[in-house]
Protein backbone atom coordinates (compact mmCIF):
# COMPACT_ATOMS: atom_id res chain seq x y z
CA UNK A 1 0.00 0.00 0.00
CA UNK A 2 2.77 1.92 0.86
CA UNK A 3 4.52 1.50 -2.31
CA UNK A 4 1.37 2.51 -4.73
CA UNK A 5 1.17 6.09 -2.09
CA UNK A 6 4.64 6.29 -3.03
CA UNK A 7 3.99 6.13 -6.60
CA UNK A 8 1.28 8.38 -6.60
CA UNK A 9 2.85 10.92 -4.93
CA UNK A 10 5.55 10.78 -6.99
CA UNK A 11 3.64 10.92 -10.04
CA UNK A 12 1.75 13.90 -8.85
CA UNK A 13 4.62 15.90 -8.13
CA UNK A 14 6.10 14.47 -11.78
CA UNK A 15 2.75 16.05 -13.30
CA UNK A 16 2.95 18.72 -16.55
CA UNK A 17 0.65 21.43 -15.03
CA UNK A 18 -0.14 21.58 -18.51
CA UNK A 19 -0.70 18.80 -21.03
CA UNK A 20 2.17 18.28 -23.44
CA UNK A 21 1.59 16.92 -26.45
CA UNK A 22 3.74 13.80 -27.47
CA UNK A 23 3.49 11.15 -30.21
CA UNK A 24 3.74 7.71 -29.99
CA UNK A 25 6.94 6.48 -31.44
CA UNK A 26 7.69 3.98 -34.34
CA UNK A 27 5.89 0.80 -32.47
CA UNK A 28 3.21 -0.70 -34.46
CA UNK A 29 0.93 -0.61 -31.52
CA UNK A 30 1.14 0.04 -27.86
CA UNK A 31 -0.83 -1.07 -25.00
CA UNK A 32 -2.33 1.73 -22.40
CA UNK A 33 -2.67 0.11 -19.21
CA UNK A 34 -4.02 0.98 -15.94
CA UNK A 35 -1.11 1.25 -13.90
CA UNK A 36 2.19 1.48 -14.25
CA UNK A 37 3.40 -2.05 -14.76
CA UNK A 38 2.45 -4.74 -16.98
CA UNK A 39 0.42 -6.31 -13.84
CA UNK A 40 -2.48 -3.83 -14.70
CA UNK A 41 -4.74 -4.63 -17.40
CA UNK A 42 -5.14 -3.13 -20.60
CA UNK A 43 -7.64 -0.25 -20.92
CA UNK A 44 -6.72 0.34 -24.77
CA UNK A 45 -5.26 -2.82 -26.80
CA UNK A 46 -3.15 -0.64 -28.74
CA UNK A 47 -2.26 3.19 -29.74
CA UNK A 48 -1.35 3.59 -33.30
CA UNK A 49 2.07 4.56 -34.43
CA UNK A 50 2.39 8.22 -34.61
CA UNK A 51 -0.91 9.05 -32.62
CA UNK A 52 -0.86 12.55 -31.00
CA UNK A 53 -1.37 11.82 -27.26
CA UNK A 54 -1.59 14.50 -23.88
CA UNK A 55 1.35 13.71 -21.55
CA UNK A 56 -0.13 14.13 -17.98
CA UNK A 57 2.69 12.82 -16.16
CA UNK A 58 5.69 11.15 -15.87
CA UNK A 59 7.71 8.78 -13.47
CA UNK A 60 10.88 8.28 -13.85
CA UNK A 61 11.90 5.97 -11.43
CA UNK A 62 9.38 3.15 -13.13
CA UNK A 63 9.87 4.29 -16.20
CA UNK A 64 5.95 5.23 -17.50
CA UNK A 65 4.09 8.20 -18.63
CA UNK A 66 0.26 9.18 -18.05
CA UNK A 67 -0.89 9.98 -21.43
CA UNK A 68 -4.34 10.43 -22.80
CA UNK A 69 -5.62 9.60 -25.83
CA UNK A 70 -7.30 11.51 -29.29
CA UNK A 71 -10.47 9.70 -27.84
CA UNK A 72 -9.86 10.63 -24.14
CA UNK A 73 -8.78 7.16 -22.77
CA UNK A 74 -6.13 7.61 -19.82
CA UNK A 75 -3.67 4.80 -19.49
CA UNK A 76 -0.48 4.22 -18.55
CA UNK A 77 2.59 3.11 -21.19
CA UNK A 78 6.23 3.00 -20.94
CA UNK A 79 7.93 6.05 -21.70
CA UNK A 80 10.30 4.66 -24.39
CA UNK A 81 7.61 4.95 -26.68
CA UNK A 82 6.94 8.45 -26.88
CA UNK A 83 8.75 10.73 -29.09
CA UNK A 84 8.15 14.63 -29.01
CA UNK A 85 8.08 14.97 -32.48
CA UNK A 86 6.45 13.07 -35.57
CA UNK A 87 7.50 9.99 -36.56
CA UNK A 88 9.54 10.16 -39.91
CA UNK A 89 6.35 8.41 -41.90
CA UNK A 90 3.87 10.80 -40.85
CA UNK A 91 6.25 13.60 -41.49
CA UNK A 92 7.01 12.32 -44.86
CA UNK A 93 3.16 11.98 -45.69
CA UNK A 94 2.82 15.21 -44.63
CA UNK A 95 5.94 16.11 -46.34
CA UNK A 96 4.96 14.68 -49.74
CA UNK A 97 1.24 16.14 -49.48
CA UNK A 98 3.17 19.53 -49.17
CA UNK A 99 5.29 18.49 -52.11
CA UNK A 100 2.00 17.85 -53.78
CA UNK A 101 0.12 20.94 -53.09
CA UNK A 102 4.05 22.49 -54.02
CA UNK A 103 3.60 20.80 -57.13
CA UNK A 104 0.22 21.69 -58.49
CA UNK A 105 1.03 25.50 -57.04
CA UNK A 106 3.94 25.50 -59.38
CA UNK A 107 1.80 24.11 -62.24
CA UNK A 108 -0.72 27.00 -61.63
CA UNK A 109 2.12 29.69 -61.45
CA UNK A 110 3.59 28.29 -65.05
CA UNK A 111 0.54 28.44 -66.45
CA UNK A 112 -0.28 31.80 -65.34
CA UNK A 113 2.90 33.02 -66.57
CA UNK A 114 2.45 31.11 -69.82
CA UNK A 115 -1.12 32.88 -69.70
CA UNK A 116 0.88 36.16 -68.57
CA UNK A 117 3.46 35.57 -71.61
CA UNK A 118 0.31 35.41 -74.18
CA UNK A 119 -1.26 38.24 -72.75
CA UNK A 120 2.43 40.27 -72.98
CA UNK A 121 2.93 38.95 -76.29
CA UNK A 122 -0.71 40.46 -77.90
CA UNK A 123 0.03 43.69 -75.69
CA UNK A 124 3.30 44.04 -77.59
CA UNK A 125 1.98 43.66 -80.87
CA UNK A 126 -0.93 46.08 -79.96
CA UNK A 127 1.63 48.52 -78.62
CA UNK A 128 3.31 48.26 -81.93
CA UNK A 129 0.20 48.89 -83.85
CA UNK A 130 -1.01 51.46 -82.17
CA UNK A 131 2.35 53.31 -81.98
CA UNK A 132 2.34 52.87 -86.03
CA UNK A 133 -2.06 53.82 -86.03
CA UNK A 134 -0.34 57.25 -84.21
CA UNK A 135 2.61 57.40 -86.50
CA UNK A 136 0.52 57.48 -89.19
CA UNK A 137 -2.27 59.93 -87.81
CA UNK A 138 0.41 62.38 -86.91
CA UNK A 139 1.07 62.57 -90.71
CA UNK A 140 -2.58 62.89 -91.81
CA UNK A 141 -2.69 65.70 -89.07
CA UNK A 142 0.41 67.16 -90.11
CA UNK A 143 -1.20 67.04 -93.90
CA UNK A 144 -5.02 68.27 -92.90
CA UNK A 145 -3.09 71.21 -90.94
CA UNK A 146 -1.28 72.00 -93.81
CA UNK A 147 -4.92 71.65 -96.38
CA UNK A 148 -6.08 73.83 -93.22
CA UNK A 149 -3.52 76.38 -93.41
CA UNK A 150 -3.93 76.71 -97.39
CA UNK A 151 -7.59 76.31 -97.16
CA UNK A 152 -7.48 79.80 -95.04
CA UNK A 153 -5.20 81.50 -97.06
CA UNK A 154 -7.11 80.49 -99.99
CA UNK A 155 -10.32 82.28 -98.27
CA UNK A 156 -8.55 85.14 -97.09
CA UNK A 157 -7.32 85.57 -100.67
CA UNK A 158 -11.29 84.77 -101.52
CA UNK A 159 -12.22 87.52 -99.70
CA UNK A 160 -9.95 89.87 -100.92
CA UNK A 161 -11.07 89.12 -104.55
CA UNK A 162 -14.35 89.66 -103.74
CA UNK A 163 -14.25 92.56 -102.16
CA UNK A 164 -11.71 93.48 -105.32
CA UNK A 165 -14.50 92.54 -107.63
CA UNK A 166 -17.19 94.72 -105.90
CA UNK A 167 -14.91 97.67 -105.80
CA UNK A 168 -14.12 97.11 -109.70
CA UNK A 169 -18.08 96.74 -109.93
CA UNK A 170 -18.69 100.34 -108.16
CA UNK A 171 -16.29 101.48 -110.65
CA UNK A 172 -17.69 99.80 -113.64
CA UNK A 173 -21.27 101.61 -112.08
CA UNK A 174 -19.81 104.57 -111.81
CA UNK A 175 -18.10 104.95 -115.07
CA UNK A 176 -21.55 103.59 -116.91
CA UNK A 177 -23.44 106.55 -115.19
CA UNK A 178 -21.00 108.82 -116.39
CA UNK A 179 -20.56 107.45 -119.63
CA UNK A 180 -24.73 108.02 -119.88
CA UNK A 181 -24.29 111.62 -118.71
CA UNK A 182 -21.99 112.28 -121.25
CA UNK A 183 -23.69 110.64 -124.16
CA UNK A 184 -27.39 112.71 -122.64
CA UNK A 185 -24.83 115.91 -122.84
CA UNK A 186 -23.36 114.89 -126.44
CA UNK A 187 -26.96 114.27 -127.72
CA UNK A 188 -27.81 117.65 -125.84
CA UNK A 189 -25.09 119.68 -127.56
CA UNK A 190 -26.04 117.82 -130.91
CA UNK A 191 -29.71 119.03 -130.74
CA UNK A 192 -28.05 122.37 -129.48
CA UNK A 193 -25.79 122.64 -132.60
CA UNK A 194 -28.77 121.33 -134.86
CA UNK A 195 -31.25 124.23 -133.52
CA UNK A 196 -28.27 126.74 -134.22
CA UNK A 197 -28.12 125.63 -137.52
CA UNK A 198 -31.66 125.85 -138.32
CA UNK A 199 -31.71 129.10 -136.50
CA UNK A 200 -28.39 130.60 -138.64
CA UNK A 201 -30.39 129.33 -142.01
CA UNK A 202 -33.46 130.88 -141.25
CA UNK A 203 -31.52 133.95 -140.39
CA UNK A 204 -29.81 133.51 -143.92
CA UNK A 205 -32.41 133.02 -145.49
CA UNK A 206 -34.23 135.87 -144.20
CA UNK A 207 -31.26 138.01 -144.86
CA UNK A 208 -30.25 137.47 -147.90
CA UNK A 209 -32.81 138.73 -149.80
CA UNK A 210 -32.02 142.07 -148.31
CA UNK A 211 -28.51 141.85 -149.69
CA UNK A 212 -28.78 141.30 -152.77
CA UNK A 213 -29.89 144.65 -155.72
CA UNK A 214 -33.01 144.92 -157.06
CA UNK A 215 -33.78 145.81 -160.94
CA UNK A 216 -34.34 149.29 -160.65
CA UNK A 217 -31.42 149.94 -158.42
CA UNK A 218 -29.40 148.04 -161.48
CA UNK A 219 -30.93 150.08 -163.98
CA UNK A 220 -29.88 153.71 -161.77
CA UNK A 221 -26.79 152.41 -162.16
Amino acid sequence: MKKYLSLLILLTFSAISSAEVMYIDDTLLVPLRSGESLQFRIVHKGVKSGTKVELLGQNPQSGYSHVRTPDGIEGYLPTRYLVRNEIAKDRLIKVSAQLKKAQATTTKLQTKLKELQTNYNSLSGNHEALTQLNSSTSTELDKIKKISANALTLDKRNRELRETNQQLNNEVELLTIDNQRLKDNSQTSSMMIGAALVLLGVILALLIPWLKPTKKNESWA
